[in-house]
């Protein structure tokens, strides 16, 4: 007698040019099997294939879970296919499916250990259907990544100049092409940002959530329209901890018994246009706002690491701005003053 399928879920591990993928069920005993396993690439033809390959596999009787991590840019094609085909789609934080592996002990990690695990975590847990993110915060996305772009060229090229400006005989033809390459693209920069503000414009309720969030000592417009951008708004984020996992501001530490203990650190394992972006806010609110200057003084009197000392700074920025914007509130100094009171006498 054959056991009546509950769940059915599609755990697939997106990589740049492939779809592993690993398909699983859960019985009505809450027994797993997963059944079969294989790669497509990634393409519009691969994506048709896996869900013809999955349809193949499927009890007809029973929906589908399509399920994979948020992986940069990688997984967004394939959600959108499945989406706009009426598929489920859930997709998950990265640092939710390293921390469940972890569980598993999985010794070898591969791309198909990877979309075994996704598939296994599918059916063991109730996951939420995804919503492709709305193209205010898409395009928004896509602009400061490419101003962020430009700004690094920008960098490398001044970097240059410096260079060719320190020999003892400088190429003048060679430090005109660079100087106009320099004015090319602070004409690029100020056309995104031009770009930036009208789609801004265009949206009342992301201008409400950027004046708020602007409360904040050094978070400024572009700063706080980089974090709404890469978090579409905070769909996928529930809680303070999750957020500061999907930056990669989450402090891990290795600890076993007695013999191994090593220095806690952050896990840099998450979206790095977040944390680059909270760099020089974190400065600006040690210089000019007395809660945060108070805490980078005692945490580098406690262990003497500036760097380390700013990382928390920016952790706590960014879970601020979370607040601020889920609480639909500004800034408070006083407040803040007062609960960082409160908290020392406790």
């Amino acid at each position: 007698m054959m056991k009546k399928v509950l769940k059915q879920v599609a755990g697939i591990d997106v990589a740049q040019k492939e779809l592993v993928v690993t398909f699983g069920c859960l019985f009505e005993d809450f027994s797993i099997d997963l059944s079969a396993y294989k790669v497509f690439k990634n393409t519009d033809n691969g994506m048709r294939l896996l869900v013809e390959w999955i349809n193949k596999l499927r009890n007809q009787d029973v929906v589908v879970n399509y399920v994979m991590e948020a992986t940069g840019v990688y997984h967004q094609k394939f959600a959108y296919y499945l989406e706009e085909n009426k598929y489920n789609v859930s997709v998950v934080l990265p640092n939710k499916i390293s921390n469940y592996m972890r569980t598993l002990e999985v010794k070898t990690i591969t791309d198909k250990s990877c979309s075994q695990a996704i598939s296994q975590f599918g059916l063991e847990r109730k996951l939420e259907a995804w919503k492709r993110p709305e193209k205010a915060y898409k395009e928004l996305q896509q602009l400061t990544r490419e101003r962020d772009q430009i700004v690094l060229e920008r960098s490398i090229i001044k970097n240059q100049i410096h260079a060719e400006k320190t020999e003892a005989e400088p190429n003048l033809k060679s430090l005109d092409r660079m100087q106009l390459r320099i004015r090319f693209l602070n004409t690029q920069e100020k056309e995104i940002k031009n770009d930036i503000k009208s789609i801004v414009d265009l949206h009342p309720k992301i201008k409400q959530i950027i004046g708020r969030v602007t409360t904040i000592p050094g978070i400024g417009d572009l700063t706080a329209v980089i974090v709404l951008a890469e978090t579409n708004g905070f769909e996928l984020i529930r809680n303070k901890s999750q957020l500061s996992s999907y930056a990669g501001l989450d402090v891990i530490e290795k600890q076993s018994g007695t013999s191994v203990k090593g220095k806690p650190r952050i896990s840099k394992k998450g979206n790095r246009n977040l944390r680059k972006s909270l760099h020089l806010p974190a400065l600006a609110a040690v210089k000019w706002d007395d809660n945060f200057r108070n805490i980078y003084a005692r945490l580098v009197s406690k262990h003497g690491i500036k760097m380390k000392a700013l990382v928390t700074i920016q952790r706590k920025l960014l879970e601020l701005i979370y607040l601020l914007f889920k609480n639909e509130t500004e800034y408070d100094k006083e407040y803040q003053t007062k609960n960082s009171v409160q908290t020392q006498m406790v």
